[in-house]
């Protein structure tokens, strides 16, 4: 399939499920009773994951310490994730019912651990890494079997000793989750006997009568309802521009927009390692969250590079690119899937598989659009104050709620296409996809293999660009899953995103 932007690449469309027969229920109740009780249908969510427009896949990148032992890998598995329900599981079409559903099977654990034959004295092993990750996107997994494998590649690279990856379809559980469940499957490397920690939110609130005395109950009272009004009003205002957005509202057609089947395309995963204690010392100078940080850092880098696109063909581009060439108004936002089951916690998915105990999951998954403002700014810290605002406002709304209410009806009412179409469109009439993953603080190993960076990217979306921040100790990785017949230089918007987080930390140590 060719397009004014390049080569497309063929890619089975949506993963077409298995189909059986149902035996007769003689045969059914005598011979297959376990299996049917562990039958179990497939979430609205994960059949959308399925449609030929949002067929995406989860890769992560555990950068390890030492080489790794397959056989261990191999062994442990057998014994935490394939005793959870979705990795040991076919996801099945009765012919006859009309359903997808969740069917347990035996897990041959060799074919889901690929151990590659590496030439030793490969020139570039980092380059290796980064081509075998988009090797990987421009095919989906084998529909016979549970629907996620892990890639064993003892190469040493600038950041590790060796590297797995780990590739899993979206169907079976949200970013967030499916990281958490990663997570259930390690130890921390200083006490073998323990899970990882992850920082929590900090519920503390910041007291606005400090020094002051207490206000009266009425006073209280109308803050109340204020605050109230807001919510109202944000969620109000969210909801016309979502109806908008899925109307005719659409982003500025930048050089990083996507244009149309970019899904089909495979995507180059890059990623760079900056210093979370950067980030904390922005994040504490100006009392913002670490989330605040990330998108002040975005909204700046993707200013620096979309300035450099614009000036690309210019006469003295080397000096119009110090210009500031970006047009006014640009429409620029990201969609953020947000799953609103709460999450099980990792004590509570390392019980499960142990234990074989029991957990909330599945996708519900609402959408959040949150708009960037790309402009050149003489102050750096405006990009995290904008960014604060932004985000304040996006909290003090019920926008991801109604949104995920409006797909559930779309889909009760007109079905599984309709909903794909309706997801299909609000992401393609935006930009990028963004998200945030807070990760382990101390270290970690992935069964006895010491971690030395976590970076999670994915594929089959429609998104030209997504952008993802993982934490862990004192890092903070940012990756980028882009397609390079929009983005074809992903290590500049890298270099961008990282000059920008420098910039705003100096001009936070200088205003101190």
């Amino acid at each position: 399939m060719d397009s004014p932007t390049g080569i497309r690449w063929r890619r089975l469309g949506g993963l077409k499920p298995i189909k059986t027969k149902r035996k007769s229920k003689e045969v059914e109740a005598d011979t297959n009773k376990n299996m049917v009780e562990e039958e179990e249908p497939l979430s609205p969510s994960a059949r959308l994951f399925h449609e030929p427009n949002f067929n995406v896949h989860v890769t992560t990148i555990l950068g390890i310490k030492t080489p790794l032992s397959p056989q261990v890998i191999k062994e442990k598995l057998m014994h935490t994730l394939v005793k959870h329900p979705r990795f040991s599981s076919l996801q099945v079409v009765d012919e006859k019912a009309g359903e997808m559903k969740w069917v347990r099977t035996k897990v041959d654990i060799d074919q889901h651990v690929v151990v590659p034959d590496l030439d030793r004295n490969m020139g570039s092993p980092d380059k290796f890494v980064e081509d075998y990750v988009y090797n990987l996107s421009k095919s989906s997994l084998d529909k016979s079997k549970p629907l996620w494998d892990l890639h064993v590649l003892n190469v040493k690279t600038s950041d590790a000793q060796g590297v797995a990856v780990v590739r899993i379809h979206h169907s079976l559980g949200d970013g967030t989750s499916l990281m958490s469940l990663l997570l259930a499957c390690t130890r921390q490397v200083a006490d073998p006997d323990k899970l990882p920690t992850i920082p929590g939110q900090n519920k503390k609130t910041t007291n606005s009568f400090s020094g002051l005395s207490k206000p009266k109950f009425w006073k209280y009272y109308l803050i109340a309802v204020w605050l109230f009004i807001q919510l109202i009003w944000n969620t109000i205002r969210d909801i016309v521009i979502f109806g908008a957005t899925a109307l005719f509202l659409k982003d500025t057609k930048t050089p990083i927009k996507a244009p149309p089947c970019s899904e089909l395309n495979p995507r180059r995963v890059v990623y760079r390692i900056v210093s979370l204690d950067d980030m904390k010392v922005v994040k504490n100078a100006m009392n913002m969250t670490i989330n605040d940080v990330a998108l002040g850092i975005t909204q700046a880098g993707l200013s620096r590079y979309l300035n450099r696109r614009y000036a690309e063909g210019k006469k003295d581009e080397g000096e119009t690119q110090k210009r500031n060439n970006l047009p006014k108004n640009i429409r620029l936002r990201s969609t953020i899937l947000i799953n609103l089951r709460p999450s099980a916690g990792i004590q509570v998915l390392a019980d499960m598989m142990e234990k074989d105990a029991e957990a909330k999951w599945g996708n519900w998954i609402g959408f959040v659009l949150l708009p960037y403002k790309i402009a050149l700014r003489d102050d750096p810290l405006d990009y995290v104050r904008e960014a604060k605002a932004t985000i304040d406002r996006k909290k003090n709304s019920l926008e991801a709620v109604y949104t995920f209410s409006i797909a559930d009806l779309v889909l009760k009412f007109f079905g599984v296409k309709a909903s794909s179409d309706l997801s299909h469109r609000i992401i393609t009439q935006t930009t990028m996809c963004v998200s945030n993953i807070v990760g382990p603080q101390e270290e970690i190993g992935f069964y006895g293999h010491p971690i030395a960076y976590l970076a999670s990217g994915s594929y089959g979306q429609p998104h030209a660009l997504m952008i993802n921040f993982q934490s862990y100790v004192n890092k903070m990785t940012m990756v980028l899953s882009v397609d390079e017949s929009v983005i074809p230089d992903p290590h500049q918007l890298l270099d961008d995103l990282q000059l920008s987080l420098q910039l705003i930390k100096d001009a936070v140590l200088a205003s101190c």
